[in-house]
């Protein structure tokens, strides 16, 4: 199993492990203590992309603050020649949660990691204590509702046979994405290079791609997420979205993915939106001094921060 390697960078000062979960390594990152703020990232980034928020976040509310890197994505095990789902991704999380032994939880969460962690929260709500999202989709797509018509040409081609080749090979999902959507040092794109330097080593990122629930397909995923909107109705636990402009999952760019929002918010009775200012999609990339700000004002204003100490 490979070593705990200490901080990254000046900018990188965790504790940092290795779990093992489902036969896989898990790398995790924690600074601070008391009850957990669980962080979960989306493609193609990693724990990497909250190295400026947890510090803040653990100073200002007296939290305890976690990060994984999903399965195929940062430190974590690659595996070339497994089936990846969102069940297998979604058991990481849960396998992490168990590991540790977190309970009294808020979760932050954003791309993919909002449908991750959630599903977690909806099945085991008696863990968690709030949610905090950004930038992420607790529903099915369709391209006429989603999709700006200059997503829908790169989209269709990531899913299709030429996937590989864009994602893999060509490595455009970090080398094109997250440039076009936060502004990143070169330190950061060097991570995240880096942690994929290989073809292979860039499976997960092109099965995340082909994951995403579009006009029901896959099946499963579709399913996945009907799971987690099958409960939200019923849930007690305060969520706040974190609301960027002009935001690239709910633009406002396309009106269209605005209002599905509007009618999302009304199955969700705790949802609470917060603006975030001017953003796009990698929120804590692009400022991670307003994500800290926000979620440790979330925290605190549901009465789940130890202390609101600003350094």
């Amino acid at each position: 199993m490979p070593t705990p390697t200490g901080a990254e960078s000046r900018h990188y000062p965790f504790s940092d492990r290795y779990l093992k979960i489902a036969g896989h390594n898990i790398y995790c990152v924690e600074i601070g203590t008391g009850d957990p703020v669980l962080f979960l990232h989306g493609n193609p980034t990693s724990s990497y992309v909250w190295r400026d928020v947890m510090p803040a976040v653990a100073a200002w509310t007296g939290r305890r603050c976690i990060a994984i890197d999903l399965l195929g994505l940062g430190k974590s095990d690659k595996p070339d020649r497994l089936r990846y789902t969102l069940d297998l991704h979604r058991d990481i999380v849960a396998g992490a949660v168990d590991t540790l032994g977190l309970s009294d939880i808020v979760l932050v969460a954003e791309d993919w990691g909002g449908p991750l962690g959630m599903h977690h929260l909806v099945h085991t709500p008696r863990l968690y204590q709030a949610a905090i999202l950004m930038e992420t989709f607790l529903w099915t797509f369709t391209f006429a509702e989603d999709f700006h018509p200059k997503f829908r040409m790169p989209f269709r081609l990531m899913r299709g046979p030429a996937g590989f080749l864009a994602v893999q090979v060509l490595n455009l999902m970090v080398k094109k994405l997250i440039p076009e959507h936060c502004p990143i040092t070169d330190e950061g794109m060097q991570y995240y290079l880096d942690s994929t330097p290989t073809v292979r080593s860039r499976r997960a990122m092109l099965e995340f791609v082909r994951l995403n629930p579009l006009h029901g397909r896959p099946a499963d995923s579709a399913r996945f997420i009907e799971e987690i909107r099958d409960r939200l109705p019923a849930l007690k636990l305060p969520v706040v979205w974190l609301m960027p402009s002009p935001g690239v999952i709910v633009s406002e760019d396309y009106p269209p993915s605005q209002a599905k929002f509007e009618r999302f918010k009304a199955i969700v009775p705790n949802l609470e939106v917060k603006p975030f200012g001017p953003g796009h999609h990698f929120l804590s990339e692009e400022n991670p001094k307003r994500v800290a700000e926000l979620v440790s004002e979330s925290i605190a204003e549901k009465g789940l921060a130890k202390r609101l100490e600003k350094t």
